[in-house]
């Protein structure tokens, strides 16, 4: 899971598992496998480093 930053400055926590696709315009829209559409102010690196960052985490653990 990771915290996101919608336009309104509401935080959102998404399965990152269920991505799809991240699209850089002036904004940045996630898709989900689902088919909704989040708009978020975080640009689509840092976005892909939380995902990064949670998977290392979670395999962290496993490990242990």
């Amino acid at each position: 899971m990771i915290t996101v930053t919608r336009l309104n400055h509401q935080e959102l926590t998404l399965n990152s598992d269920l991505i799809e696709t991240l699209e850089q315009t002036p904004d940045t829209v996630i898709t989900m496998t689902t088919g909704n559409k989040f708009i978020v102010i975080e640009s689509t690196a840092e976005i892909i480093k939380r995902i990064i960052d949670y998977k290392r985490k979670i395999l962290q653990v496993v490990e242990e």
